[in-house]
């Protein structure tokens, strides 16, 4: 009978008498050699990792009494990866990762982005859940590109409007500034742009109403209707906007005159904790058009944390479904978000901001991003594409493992690279009921159509449209709301209102590239 052998390193013994295991081979087998089966002492001496700061996550598929032990500095350092067709253990995989790896560094924070709300109940009481109602993001902390995202809901950009805002951005931040300083808050003239020492991205904070007075202004002194026209656009797109109430989070505050920042970093990232050291954002309630741009703030926000911190403040960042954030098809997704998470991937350990990514689908994820994980957890695919991914992902040695995938169980993983001290097949631990990642959504098992009436479905729509928007009743008299005003619109008239088909991005290809695809 013939086999074939792949030699990943040998077994000697320690100074100390006992048996250790080392990567690499410094003696081969000659013809004739017998080979034998792994004992349990073997498997211990080789799992065993002495030496190294080690969490345990289960045990070895092939002899449950030998524990998987992970070496947490390298699977931190050099990011992790967590592969997995759903209904297969995926999230009480990652929820167990964690939990150890805050065992072993309770220093460290954790930032879940969770597009399905299932972390909420895992890490109690040492987690907030952040969600649409108690999020304060600013809308200025947001960079050009993401706040042009969530004016235009997602659709290009209509270059004469971005143009506009392009300009008049940083005179806004530098008006901001000026008022904080006691100068002159006189509208900044266009000659003094590159005086301002602002630009569109700098993160200052500006009123809206400062910004809305200088289109407005610019407006007022044009002839050509055209141009009159694209300003106008742009304002009612503005107040749009802000008069949404799913977009409070950004927009509460958005007239009031003061810095933040600390306050949101702060809230954010959980520095200082207070005995809270993971922060689970929950993406379901926010409207689907500015998803991204809010994970983009978010991932762009905590590689800066670390980069000005000087690497003294590390963070964990856990990206759920990680390929609706980085697709591997450019043409798809929000170009800033991708940037963000290569950005953490390619340089983050310098800084202390770690990476973990978890995806049902390995081969819609941008395959830079992912070769950037030092370590994958292989759960099982039966995807033949996906698979091909990993195949790319992992050592050549370790690629007979990979026949083993497409039928691993519940729970079941195949362990590569530098945070395993050899591949593996591997079980993880089963964790208790109440610490198991589950939906928000009461689920099928506890619907009863007999306990539905008009009141329920009133408060399904009021979820639906956003905090703050009551649903009208049957006998509800239909008043008109009065429009939010600010300071200064007792001083001009309200630009005319327009209707959502005005909001068509021009057939000409502008110089902002589009994005394609469902979110």
């Amino acid at each position: 009978m013939a086999c074939s052998v792949d030699l990943f390193g040998e077994i000697f013994t320690g100074a100390n008498g006992t048996p250790s295991y080392r990567r690499g081979v410094t003696s081969y087998p000659r013809v004739g050699h017998f080979a034998h089966a792994l004992s349990e002492g073997d498997l211990t001496a080789i799992f065993r990792c002495p030496g190294e700061n080690t969490i345990t996550i289960g045990h070895l598929r092939q002899d449950e009494t030998v524990t998987a032990d992970i070496k947490v500095d390298e699977l931190l350092k050099k990011h992790f990866a967590v592969l997995g067709s759903t209904g297969v253990g995926k999230s009480s995989g990652v929820a167990l990762l964690v939990r150890e790896i805050l065992k072993s560094k309770p220093d460290l924070r954790v930032l879940f982005v969770d597009p399905h709300n299932e972390y909420g109940s895992c890490f109690a009481p040492h987690a907030d859940v952040i969600r649409p109602s108690n999020l304060r993001l600013p809308f200025w902390l947001f960079n050009f590109e993401e706040f042009v995202d969530v004016l235009f809901r997602g659709r290009p950009g209509v270059e004469e409007e971005v143009d506009i805002l392009a300009e008049l951005v940083p005179l806004a931040r530098a008006q901001f500034a000026s008022s904080r300083n006691s100068l002159d808050r006189a509208v900044l003239k266009r000659s003094d742009l590159k005086s301002t020492g602002f630009s569109v991205d700098t993160p200052v904070p500006y009123r809206l109403v400062d910004l809305v007075a200088l289109i407005e202004e610019r407006r007022g002194k044009l002839e050509n209707r055209a141009l009159v026209f694209n300003y106008t656009r742009l304002l009612s797109r503005i107040e749009h906007v802000r008069s949404d109430q799913r977009y409070a989070f950004m927009f509460d505050s958005a007239n009031v005159g003061g810095d933040s920042m600390v306050e949101v970093v702060s809230e954010l990232f959980k520095y200082p904790g207070n005995g809270r050291s993971v922060t689970v954002m929950q993406l379901a309630g926010f409207p689907a058009e500015v998803v991204d741009s809010v994970v983009s703030v978010v991932c762009r926000m905590a590689f800066e944390l670390g980069l000005w911190s000087d690497g003294n403040l590390p963070m964990l960042l856990v990206c759920e479904e990680a390929h609706r954030y980085a697709p591997a098809d450019r043409t798809m997704g929000f170009g800033p978000t991708r940037k963000a998470l290569s950005r953490i991937a390619k340089e983050g350990r310098k800084y202390g901001i770690y990476l973990g990514l978890v995806t049902q689908r390995a081969a819609e994820l941008d395959a830079t991003i992912l070769s950037q994980c030092s370590t994958v957890f292989a759960m099982r695919m039966t995807n033949e594409c996906d698979q091909t991914i990993l195949r790319a992902a992992v050592p050549d040695a370790a690629a007979n493992l990979l026949s083993f995938v497409p039928s691993l169980g519940l729970r079941e993983a195949l362990g590569f690279g530098e945070g395993m001290p050899l591949p593996t097949r591997i079980r993880f631990a089963e964790m208790p009921a109440h610490l198991l990642p589950r939906s928000d959504a009461t689920g099928c098992a506890a619907f009863s159509a007999s306990g539905v009436d008009h009141s329920y479905i009133a408060s399904i729509v009021e979820r639906w449209r956003g905090p703050g928007v009551k649903s009208l009743q049957p006998n509800d008299g239909l008043v008109a709301a009065s429009p939010i005003k600010s300071p200064l619109d007792a001083q001009r008239s309200p630009p005319p209102l327009l209707h959502e088909e005005d909001f068509t991005a021009p057939s000409r290809p502008t110089r902002y590239q589009p994005r394609f695809g469902s979110r």
